[in-house]
């Protein structure tokens, strides 16, 4: 067999052995460790063995080649699918590592885990998250063509890959496969290809129970090539069918395919295959017993390989290096005929800047009113100007959060009308798919090769947050920018105006929240996060405001999550302990500064700290941590529009916190902020509550 196209297809009974040999290892890995989903590991093993030894370009030996094609396995919970294929195909994993399955410091986890296994490509636990991942690979191939060979014909491009993805009935039934379905019918992701796994057998029994649409005209209304194949009259997937539908999804480049291909579940266990009862639990030993004897396998013995299996399998590792080669060969004559965008590749490989790229990023007038989201736009069209690899866009917001990097150039497929359209364009118009976009973003990065960002309200970041939790598990450098911050977005009303999000987004372990004061902060953040992208990767979240706030002196210690903004003075104006440190955070920091000036001229020395992003302050050493906030000062009050939650760790026992701990409502900003307190003298009145508490 071959990892490159061919007229004939061969399958021997090496081939077979080893399909039944991934059945068997499933039975058996499951069964050892007493928990799993052992069902769809054995009854999809021929179409994962076919798509990893013919199909899929990959080199076992570089699991890092720019040059391969991505698989996807959104069913996550089947993760012996791809374990076991990356074992037999050479990726590192032993039998000792399936042996293993499911263990505490295993290789092999439950769901599989981008980043601990090598060959992994993302991490797919939630159902459905696969599907936007792989739509988000998809995009970014393409976009990546775009930047280094766009003139290329179809297929002769060293940057043409295939993106492949296993997709269940559990995938499809969730919505966001919808949005994200929807989204590449409409790009003409002709690059991506689904195989589904249409085995009607859930947890709670027979898909009838809940799910009974027509999928194939489902996605062809979404605008998709689509296949079916029938099993083979055993029962087991027609290979031969397969091959061809997969040759035929292949070769269809105009838009998306799927292959519907019924399986029966747990095939061919005697009497467990076709059950819910096959879906997500050990088969029993028996049962495991039956089937090996049905297989030709020695009931007695498990986790067995025959040397003579392994060894055709491993045979794609050759197959693998050998278009590696030819790949490397297609990349040195595409350097040769293009060395400025060959250094541009180079450049981005490495995750390196251009010299001088933070002169892009624009600074602002200190006095001047400027809304966040407006300095976030400015900023982002200035970084577009010398990072090619940045793009973007929104959920259907651009005018409102300010996320077109180019208006002039659309990402939309040949065809689209619009007359700034372009295949290969930097602003992506998600539309209205949140739950899509988040999912689609972390496919972008996991692709790699470019930077990206996306951009909705705040208070719909609830549609993203599975995929927001994915991306900080895989510690991905994905940008959001999540507007109207606050109440201060007026009369929209409470369904609009975020009240718990900031502190719900800040309980994701490795997410970074920034909420920048004013317009050079926003700059400030923005560097940062660019710095980081490569540094340290990780999500980060940008909450920003729908109005103006001031603009102060620009800090470069923004970047640091916390500094000093105004220092405490005496009565003479010189630097002074201060009695009280006020904490201020996005829109809320001119309370502060302003509740500063009359605790100063009532003789109380009173320090503001900026507190742009809590995880930044977090990382800074202790030293400068207590510098900012020295332990010796008790009294603390910190002010944001929104629950308290973050905060009573900063300010202590005698503290005090200016918060919101309700919905907000339908009114201008400026009443909303005065009828629930966000006032310089609210502010103030608390600062004396804490000295006095301080004292006590």
């Amino acid at each position: 067999m071959s990892t490159t196209p061919s007229n004939t297809f061969e399958w021997t009974e090496l081939d077979q052995r080893a399909v039944d040999t991934v059945r068997v290892l499933a039975a058996d890995a499951v069964q050892k460790v007493g928990n799993g989903h052992p069902g769809t590991a054995m009854s999809l093993a021929p179409a994962a063995y076919l798509i990893y030894q013919r199909f899929l370009r990959h080199d076992p030996a570089d699991a890092q080649w720019v040059g391969r094609d991505r698989f996807v396995l959104s069913p996550g919970h089947t993760s012996l699918t791809l374990y076991i294929q990356l074992y037999l195909s050479g990726y590192g994993l032993t039998l000792a590592d399936l042996e293993s399955f499911r263990t505490w410091g295993s290789l092999t986890p439950g769901h599989p885990e981008h980043g601990h296994t090598v060959g992994v490509e993302t991490t797919t636990g939630p159902l459905g998250q696969g599907v936007g991942n792989a739509v988000g690979m998809a995009m970014a191939s393409r976009y990546e063509r775009g930047l280094f060979d766009p003139e290329a014909p179809e297929g002769a491009s060293p940057f043409d890959q295939t993106i492949w993805a296993i997709v269940s009935d559990g995938d499809l039934e969730e919505g966001i496969a919808s949005e994200a379905s929807s989204l590449a019918g409409h790009q003409k992701l002709g690059n991506l290809v689904f195989l589904y796994d249409d085995n009607h057998i859930s947890i709670e029994g027979d898909t009838e129970t809940a799910f009974s649409e027509d999928v194939l005209q489902r996605y062809e209304a979404y605008g998709w090539h689509i296949q079916r194949i029938e099993p083979a009259e055993s029962g087991d997937i027609d290979v031969h069918a397969l091959n061809t539908a997969l040759t035929a999804a292949r070769n269809e480049t105009g838009k998306p395919s799927i292959i519907a291909m019924r399986t029966i579940i747990a095939w061919p266990a005697p009497t467990k295959q076709n059950t819910e009862a096959a879906h997500g639990s050990a088969l029993g030993a028996d049962e495991v017993a039956a089937t090996k004897r049905v297989l030709g396998f020695d009931p007695e013995q498990s986790f067995v390989v025959e040397p003579e299996v392994l060894a055709h399998a491993r045979k794609v590792g050759d197959r693998g290096a050998e278009t590696h080669a030819e790949w490397e060969k297609q990349l040195a004559d595409w350097r040769t005929a293009n060395p400025e965008r060959a250094a541009l590749f180079d450049r981005i490989q490495a995750g390196a800047l251009p010299e001088g790229w933070e002169q892009s990023v624009p600074g602002f007038e200190v006095g001047s009113s400027v809304a966040t989201r407006a300095a976030s736009g400015k900023v982002l069209q200035g970084l577009g100007k010398v990072l090619p690899e940045l793009w973007g866009g929104s959920a259907d917001l651009a005018g409102s959060n300010n996320t077109t990097i180019d208006a002039s150039s659309s990402f939309l497929p040949v065809g689209n009308p619009l007359p700034e359209a372009s295949p290969y364009g930097r602003t992506i118009h998600f539309g209205i798919r949140e739950h899509a976009m988040g999912s689609a973003m972390n496919g972008i990065a996991l692709h790699g090769g470019t930077r990206v960002y996306g951009g909705t309200f705040l208070t719909f970041s609830d549609y993203m947050r599975g995929a927001v939790r994915l991306a900080a598990l895989m510690k991905l450098p994905v940008t959001y920018v999540w507007t109207h911050d606050s109440i201060g977005l007026g009369e929209d009303g409470p369904t609009h105006q975020p009240v718990e999000h900031m502190a719900a987004l800040r309980a994701i372990p490795g997410l970074n929240m920034v909420r920048p004061a004013d317009a050079n902060e926003t700059a400030v953040a923005w560097e940062e996060i660019t710095r980081r992208h490569t540094a340290n990767p990780a999500p980060h979240g940008l909450a920003l405001t729908r109005q103006g706030v001031p603009t102060y002196v620009r800090n470069e210690d923004a970047a640091k999550g916390g500094y000093v903004h105004s220092e405490a003075v005496d009565a003479d104006g010189n630097a002074a302990s201060p009695q009280v440190i006020l904490i201020g955070t996005g829109s809320e920091l001119q309370l502060a500064v302003a509740a500063r000036e009359t605790l100063q001229a009532e003789g109380i020395p009173t320090r503001v700290v900026s507190m742009p992003c809590v995880e930044w302050f977090d990382e800074q050493t202790k030293e400068y941590r207590d510098s900012v906030l020295p332990s010796s000062v008790k009294a603390r009050v910190a002010v944001e529009a929104g629950i308290a939650l973050t905060w009573y760790r900063f300010v202590g026992d005698a503290g005090r916190i200016v918060s919101l701990e309700h919905f907000g409502a339908s009114a201008d900003a400026k009443v909303l902020f005065h009828e629930f307190g966000f006032t310089p003298e609210h502010v103030v009145a608390a600062a004396k509550e804490s000295i006095a508490a301080a004292g006590r």
